[in-house]
Order: C-alpha cells, then sequence, then structure tokens
C-alpha cells in the first residue's frame, strides 16, 4: 500500500494516530513521518483532504506523542541509571546524553523533529535525563508546529504550484524523489555526527585494519 492509499484508507484519525506514535511512542520509529505529512498536504492540494484540519491536529499530534515520550522516559529513567553496564547500554553514554540536554537540550528538541529515528527517542531520552518539563514543553510546542505545519505546507505548495503545469502521474514521481531528499536532509546531522565521533573506527574498518588495544581507561569506563 502506498502512503496516499495509506492516507485515504485511514483518513485524519488514522493521520493523527500515525503522527502521534512516530513522535513520541518506542515502538514508532518506523513509521512514515515526514513522507506521511508531505503526501498528506499534496493530497489536500487536490481536494481529497482538508488543509486547515490537518494543519489543526497534525501539530496537536506531534505535541502530545512527543509529550507521552518524556513521561515515558522520566517514568522509566531511574531505572536505566542504575542498569549495569552491558553490550548495549553504558552509563556514561546516558550521562553524556544528560549533560548534552542541559546545554542544548531546546535546540535538539526542535532538531530532531526533522531526523527520522531519532525524533521517536528523544523526547523519551529527554524525560530520562530530567530535562526540565517547562523548557521540554516550550521547545516541544514550537518543534511540533514548525515541523508538522512546515512540511505538511510545503507538500500543499507543491501541489498548488504545479497543479495546471504537470500532470498527477508526473507529479507523484517527483513528488517521491522529494520525499526521498527530505528524508535524507533530515538524516544529514545524524550522520554527520556519527562520522565526527567514530571516523577513525569506520576508517579502520574500510581499510580492514585490525582493532587497536583499549587502554586501561577505556577498559575502566565499559
Amino acid at each position: 500500500m502506498s502512503i496516499e492509499q495509506l492516507i485515504i484508507s485511514v483518513g485524519y484519525i488514522g493521520v493523527f494516530a500515525i503522527i502521534f506514535a512516530e513522535s513520541g511512542l518506542f515502538f514508532g520509529f518506523f513509521l512514515p513521518g515526514d513522507s506521511l505529512l508531505l503526501t498528506a498536504g499534496l493530497l489536500a492540494s487536490r481536494g481529497l483532504l482538508d488543509i486547515w484540519v490537518l494543519l489543526l491536529i497534525l501539530p496537536v499530534a506531534a505535541i502530545i506523542g512527543d509529550n507521552v515520550g518524556y513521561w515515558f522516559g522520566k517514568k522509566t529513567g531511574p531505572r536505566i541509571f542504575n542498569r549495569e553496564n552491558s553490550r548495549l547500554f553504558k552509563r556514561k553514554n546516558l550521562l553524556a546524553a544528560k549533560a548534552f540536554y542541559e546545554k542544548h537540550g531546546g535546540k535538539t528538541i526542535v532538531i530532531a523533529r526533522f531526523m527520522p529515528f531519532i525524533r521517536t527517542f528523544a523526547p523519551i531520552v529527554a524525560g530520562a535525563v530530567e530535562m526540565e518539563y517547562r523548557r521540554f514543553i516550550i521547545w516541544n510546542f514550537f518543534g511540533g508546529l514548525l515541523w508538522a505545519v512546515g512540511v505538511t505546507l510545503v507538500g500543499f505548495g507543491i501541489g498548488v504550484f504545479f497543479k495546471d503545469t504537470v500532470d498527477p502521474e508526473t507529479l507523484d514521481k517527483y513528488f517521491l524523489l522529494l520525499i526521498i531528499g527530505v528524508i535524507f536532509v533530515s538524516a544529514l546531522p545524524a550522520m554527520i555526527h556519527i562520522w565526527r565521533d567514530n571516523k577513525d573506527e569506520i576508517l579502520r574498518r574500510l581499510r580492514r585494519e585490525p582493532a587497536q588495544p583499549k587502554t586501561p581507561a577505556e577498559l575502566a569506563e565499559d
């Protein structure tokens, strides 16, 4: 089923539920947030959906979803901090996240909105590291509004602009390329961050060089 068919099938309630789940539920990271907003805007330009209804319900879904994620993280945070280190969990990483949110928390909540996968976990981590709720809710409101309204209006604007100059099939083809481009641009900051933090390890693996032995300090941290 294409995203267009999915939106038409589930309607406003279904679209609300998808954005809500993708914004703050732990299992929602695989849902098509950016592409769904773009496509919903495009369908609204064709009269298949009401743009004003979308601009009302989608930010609400995004903001409430992030709030649920925050409180889930806040509830589970103490247990996470007290966990023993394992292959997948390092307490030092959570402490580093806590320090990062204390310094850049507001910007993180907004930027994460435009980064697939990360936007699902950002509010959960914010709650787990006990980011001040008043600060979180302000930036969450701004980020949710900017993302849900902005991306939807981009889709709507494209549909209106090309309505009389491009046939629907051609528009759909280029719209798919736009969705791919938006997802790539959204993920670019995360890709850059991963590259900067793991550049030496990535290059070593590409060159198939043997791993360097860890120092006593690194072993102690692990």
